[in-house]
């Protein structure tokens, strides 16, 4: 998990003082293409995997990033908030029997989808770098994860994803709720880009090529901003 000021036309071409194409931090491609410049960030985009991204250089500190996360107002009572993750906790119950075990990556302060999928009856662990850094939860097994605007967080999300990945059971389900790509003119005036936290963003293309990357056996959109991925097997 990991501002915008004031610049050029969120479709200027970049400056000479720009640094070398950057690396894709999902699959690692060597030829990503400069897409938008959107107050004073660049933003790339990977013609094998889809993803666009920012350089590293436009990271923030841990530091930086914590005191941007203290700012948000997650409140697990709100019912806002609350209608805001459903979206998510109806993806498990979907797919997923009650009183299986889950993990709720990223949960952030208030694990406010944890608290909802518990009171129907699953079993669900937290972990969340800053504010719930439990390694042990990393250590188990589960049969569902949800990660919730988290996915666009991560600076490194193939090795986050594949070690997420093998801690799914055979059938089980990576549950991504996040805001999706869907083109270029759409994405410079993207509201989404306003949080200096967001470094990766992704569109069904990059979710087809993470499926097969990951080996799922499928996958699908299952709601507004729901991704789910599906694990091959019979858990």
């Amino acid at each position: 998990m990991r501002s915008d000021l004031p610049g050029r036309s969120p479709m200027a071409m970049p400056g000479t003082d720009d640094p070398d194409t950057p690396i894709c931090p999902l699959c690692n491609a060597l030829n990503s293409q400069w897409w938008v410049r959107r107050k004073q960030r660049d933003y790339w985009r990977c013609p094998n995997c889809q993803l666009v991204f920012v350089g590293r250089n436009h990271y923030l500190s841990l530091t930086a990033e914590k005191a941007e996360y203290d700012k948000h107002q997650n409140d697990v009572e709100d019912v806002g908030y609350q209608r805001f993750l459903s979206r998510a906790r109806q993806a498990v119950f979907d797919r997923v029997p009650v009183g299986s075990t889950g993990l709720d990556f990223g949960c952030g302060p208030g694990p406010a989808l944890a608290g909802m999928l518990e009171e129907a009856g699953y079993s669900v662990s937290l972990y969340d770098v800053f504010y719930y850094p439990d390694t042990l939860a990393l250590t188990r097994c589960y049969r569902f994860i949800c990660m919730t605007e988290v996915i666009e967080h991560l600076a490194s999300p193939a090795e986050v994803l594949s070690g997420l990945w093998q801690q799914l059971k055979a059938g089980g389900w990576l549950v991504v709720q996040t805001q999706r790509v869907r083109d270029r003119e759409a994405f410079a005036r993207w509201r989404y880009l306003d949080d200096p936290t967001h470094i990766a963003f992704y569109s069904e293309a990059t979710f087809a090529w993470l499926a097969e990357y990951l080996g799922a056996v499928t996958w699908e959109v299952a709601d507004r901003d729901v991704v789910v991925l599906k694990k091959g097997g019979f858990g």
